[in-house]
């Protein structure tokens, strides 16, 4: 068992918070002031998102431990069938698949970054995009009306986003395609531009496999999220506000 994997670490965090959160249960019940089954909830989501902190769990867990326990007894209260429980879980599985593994989650981009992405972009050529983790395949598509002389492929490793995008494209006629697998198998030398909007833990691993693969000439751009190199970046603020969108020139 693998204890560095985050969806093993949030279990054993809410395993791990039963005990304080029962003995200050008992604690406020001997003093006359006992719990009731949500309030007892909310403090053991409490305690769980308070250690995941902690320990160092990235953002979206923090609300994923302190919902749970209340999803998880008003489940119960609402007598909910199994089956239901089931297909929630493998909905949320095909939508969110490796992110336990990954530590990147569904985050869309939007079309203001897009825009400025394009204004990056050479004029007079054929080119050959990729976005990595492209979820719905907004981005992609909007490549592939913007620029449809060029080569546009979009990579999602979770099964839902990757067939919604392949359905959109379909009904929609667009030239980009759509494939379902990891980018860390890709080789980055066979394009001009990788558009990624991952997470914080995923930059690391990119930026080494960036410098080993991208050529001369060829552009790495982040949205939200900063390339860990000291020099050479190019910021742009896409809407007022909000997240810097990061272009790397190599």
């Amino acid at each position: 068992m693998n204890f560095r994997v985050p969806a093993f670490q949030a279990l054993l965090v809410q395993a791990g918070a039963l005990l304080p959160c029962a003995a200050l249960a008992v604690a406020l019940d001997a003093l006359g002031h006992g719990l009731t089954l949500l309030q007892a909830a909310l403090l053991q989501g409490l305690l769980a998102a308070g250690i995941s902190w902690k320990i160092g769990l990235a953002r979206w867990w923090l609300l994923i431990q302190l919902l749970f326990p209340i999803a998880l007894l008003a489940g119960l209260a609402l007598h909910l069938p199994p089956w239901l429980a089931a297909a929630a879980f493998l909905v949320l599985l095909g939508w969110y698949w490796s992110t336990y593994r990954t530590q990147v989650p569904y985050y869309p981009s939007n079309p203001a970054v897009w825009r400025a992405v394009l204004a990056e972009l050479p004029q007079g050529r054929v080119l050959r995009m990729i976005d990595i983790g492209s979820g719905l395949g907004g981005f992609a598509l909007h490549l592939a009306v913007a620029r449809p002389e060029s080569e546009v492929v979009g990579i999602e490793l979770a099964p839902v986003p990757w067939l919604v995008s392949r359905l959109r494209a379909a009904l929609s006629g667009s030239r980009a395609r759509f494939v379902r697998g990891d980018y860390e198998q890709l080789n980055f030398a066979k394009y001009d531009l990788v558009f990624a909007y991952l997470s914080p833990a995923a930059m690391p691993a990119l930026w080494r496999k960036a410098q080993r693969e991208m050529r001369a000439g060829s552009l790495l751009a982040s949205y939200e999220f900063e390339i860990p190199a000291a020099n050479g970046i190019k910021t742009i603020r896409t809407t007022e506000g909000g997240p810097l969108l990061y272009i790397r020139a190599f």
